[in-house]
């Protein structure tokens, strides 16, 4: 059975002022945070041990997850006290693991980063990293323009032959979607307490040493969530309607939420309000006859009756603007 291990660590400087309290992984998608989203996918491919590698605001994961048996799934965490890298942190991660077991058993692992959402099939990634008998096999999709990522050329068996840096004429339209499988001989390669990055170190080193480098293509939903807009744009995609609303939220009457919003749990909505194409965290009051439109109110937060909030980031502590366009 394979290991997941979640690379939930990072700044999210992009996303600021929505990461000043809360580790982008943890931020509301769709009613849900996004590291809950990825552990549901994660059980759908029948993984239930699952290492959550965190560094930034790593106390607010514990107090939601926990142990991870209300999901019906074993989670550990892996604490950076400095953060090492993409490949730094995945070799931390799997410190909590007995990795000469996983070697013998040849258990694989599946590494998500943490700021992706993906509808893609991660028990046929595992299938075709198997098949391969591949070292790494990486999710690869293929985009409009390319120029903005790296690319990911592979041969007709889908042997990936080089990793590329953005270019103005990319030799393919195939990029690393962010989900990868290791076998766990090659996370013992990568040193421990040591800054690492898989996609300029690991991933190139592999490929020009000649080891089973392999993309598994598959052309799914896929969503980079890094920043305010793309977080917005996934979230009315989960939606997939007017809106969508925690359990234990009440509205008052005449009361009307549209254009995707997701409304968190436990939130009390007043009478005659207006929420639209907005995301509204968990244990949120809303006054009667308050506007709210392109915002993102966290989790907490309380909005003032007759309030006109469009365009804003509000929080307990703070209120500032944001552009979720």
């Amino acid at each position: 059975m394979a290991i997941g291990i979640l690379l939930v660590g990072g700044f999210g400087t992009r996303l600021k002022p929505l990461t000043n309290q809360t580790p982008k992984p943890m931020l509301p998608v769709g009613g849900l945070p996004v590291t809950e989203h990825q552990l549901l996918a994660a059980k759908k491919a029948g993984i239930t041990t699952v290492i959550l590698a965190t560094s930034y605001l790593s106390e607010v994961f514990i107090p939601y997850f926990g142990d991870g048996s209300k999901w019906g799934m074993q989670l550990k965490y892996a604490v950076e006290k400095e953060p090492l890298g993409t490949g730094g942190a995945i070799r931390n991660a799997a410190e909590l693991i007995d990795l000469e077991a996983a070697k013998a058993e040849d258990e694989e692992f599946v590494i998500f980063n943490g700021d992706v959402l993906s509808h893609h099939s991660i028990a046929a990634q595992l299938e075709f990293h198997r098949k391969n008998k591949a070292d790494i096999t990486l999710h690869l999709i293929s985009v409009e323009d390319a120029r903005a990522f790296g690319c990911v050329p592979t041969d007709d068996q889908g042997r990936v032959t080089a990793f590329l840096e953005k270019m103005d004429n990319p030799v393919t339209n195939a990029i690393n979607a962010g989900c990868y499988v290791f076998s766990p001989s090659v996370i013992s390669d990568i040193p421990l307490n040591k800054v690492v990055s898989v996609e300029r170190e690991t991933f190139p080193n592999l490929v020009n040493s000649g080891r089973p480098v392999f993309g598994y293509s598959e052309q799914s939903y896929w969503l980079d969530i890094g920043t305010p807009a793309a977080l917005f744009k996934g979230s009315r995609d989960l939606v997939n309607g007017a809106f969508a609303a925690g359990e234990g939220t009440t509205f008052g009457p005449d009361s009307l939420a549209t254009g995707g919003s997701s409304i968190g749990a436990n939130c009390e909505i007043g009478q005659g309000v207006r929420i639209e194409n907005s995301i509204i965290g968990d244990n949120v009051k809303i006054g009667a006859g308050a506007l709210i439109r392109d915002s993102f109110i966290l989790h907490g937060s309380e909005v003032q009756a007759d309030a006109q909030i469009v365009s804003k980031y509000l929080s307990p502590t703070e209120n500032l603007e944001i552009s979720p366009a």
